[in-house]
């Protein structure tokens, strides 16, 4: 048995001029969740794909499972399963009708299939739901479906791309929830996500992907200890104090000083902690009233913020 998940050396994918998976290497060991996080179009899907063996890459080489993608891509298939961002299954049939479908298709007899089938309903809490069409379902509904309907057969590997995209904060925790238990019970998830706080809460290592390129990867506490000891958050109560307030930060911090998007709100990188005592009784002393201040760990949203200069849910399309 191969001791890595995934391997891969300069892999690369290109549509005409653009490089969407621009020369990655990837060592993911077996066991756990392992983040893949950038904003839409920084190549996380091309990279699936090419690792499910959807797409053939045009340069490089990789592994999954031991296996080559390019020579041996039934072996990969046989043994890895793939949720997109959007449902695969078929919304005109039940949710029960589309796993004892799939379930056939593997090879299951048709008792074995309903029995699978009744398995994952109750497993993912569908099991009321068992004889509703699936356009009936709610977006969450449609997710822990989906995903059901990628584990008839338990995988060693499930490649996850974006799978709560659109859905609401508690929809999200349910696929959380479903994640760790399939880990738990042994498969190895590759999660592409571009919120922060999935790969926060999930990812055992993460790779941070923009622009093609692998451009920075350790735990989350190991990015955040990569772009300073710790955080200092401030708000002004009175947004017009916000550039003076600045100007003392710069003065007693001797760090850059940020300006969000919130006209009230300064944030900077702090190396020496005792320094923010010294600035917010100069801030005091000048008048400067606070809203509200804090000093901590960097969130993954400034790590990444730090390493690409924007934030990680951007706007441009995904490459194909």
């Amino acid at each position: 048995m191969a001791e890595l998940a995934i391997e891969t050396a300069g892999l690369v994918k290109t549509y005409g001029d653009t490089r969407a998976v621009d020369g990655i290497d990837l060592a993911i060991a077996r066991g756990g969740v392992h983040g893949f996080l950038g904003p839409n179009g920084a190549g996380k899907t091309t990279a699936i794909r090419m690792l499910a063996t959807l797409i053939r890459p045009d340069a490089g080489e990789a592994r999954v499972l031991g296996y080559d993608i390019r020579t041996q891509s039934d072996e990969v298939r046989s043994r890895v399963a793939l949720t997109g961002q959007f449902a695969s299954v078929d919304e005109d049939l039940t949710g029960a009708e589309n796993l004892r479908l799939i379930a056939k298709l593997y090879g299951f007899t048709p008792k074995a299939a309903m029995r699978r089938s009744a398995e994952l309903l109750e497993a993912f809490g569908l099991a009321e739901a068992a004889d509703r069409q699936v356009k009936k379902y709610s977006g969450g509904m449609r997710r822990r479906i989906d995903i059901a309907a990628s584990i008839v057969v338990t995988p060693d590997l499930l490649f996850l791309d974006e799978p709560t995209t659109g859905l609401d904060p508690r929809s999200r925790n349910e696929v959380w929830d479903i994640i760790r238990a399939m880990v738990a019970y042994g498969t190895t998830v590759m999660l592409t996500t571009q919120y922060l706080d999935e790969a926060d809460q999930l990812a055992d290592k993460i790779s941070v992907i923009d622009n093609g390129k692998i451009i920075a990867e350790g735990t989350a506490t190991e990015l955040k200890a990569s772009v300073g000891s710790g955080m200092l958050h401030v708000r002004v109560m009175h947004r017009a104090d916000r550039e003076a307030a600045r100007e003392i930060l710069l003065r007693e911090l001797h760090v850059e000083v940020d300006t969000p998007a919130d006209p009230q709100a300064l944030t900077a990188s702090i190396e020496d902690r005792g320094r923010v005592t010294r600035a917010l009784t100069e801030l005091d002393a000048a008048g400067i009233g606070l809203a509200q201040f804090s000093l901590g760990q960097p969130t993954l949203d400034e790590v990444f913020l730090s390493l690409t200069g924007k934030p990680a849910e951007a706007t441009e399309e995904e490459a194909a």
